[in-house]
């Protein structure tokens, strides 16, 4: 049963949305990898506008999304508006 105004208590060990409100308001940093790539620096001295850089992914592999320095999903580049995004297609589990 519940007291008339409030709002019903959920069982032991679940949580909901208002148990994460105090960290609503953390900042935090999110970073997308589109791919790497390794040179010298001889040859990053030599680069110029229009210079197209080799990574080491396919046109269409998932790019790796990281919060605060820590993988947590993987995504595809979306156009939205003419502005890149990111869509998660893959949430990687802590270990």
């Amino acid at each position: 049963m519940v007291a008339e105004g409030r709002e019903p208590v959920p069982p032991y060990g679940e949580k909901t949305a208002a148990d994460l409100e105090a960290v609503f308001d953390v900042p935090v940093r999110i970073s997308v990898v589109l791919g790497r790539t390794r040179m010298p620096v001889s040859q990053l001295l030599k680069m110029d506008v229009g210079t197209v850089v080799e990574l080491d992914r396919q046109v269409g592999e998932a790019v790796e999304i990281y919060v605060n320095g820590r993988l947590v999903a993987r995504g595809e580049i979306v156009l939205v508006e003419n502005r890149l995004g990111v869509t998660m297609t893959e949430i990687i589990k802590a270990a």
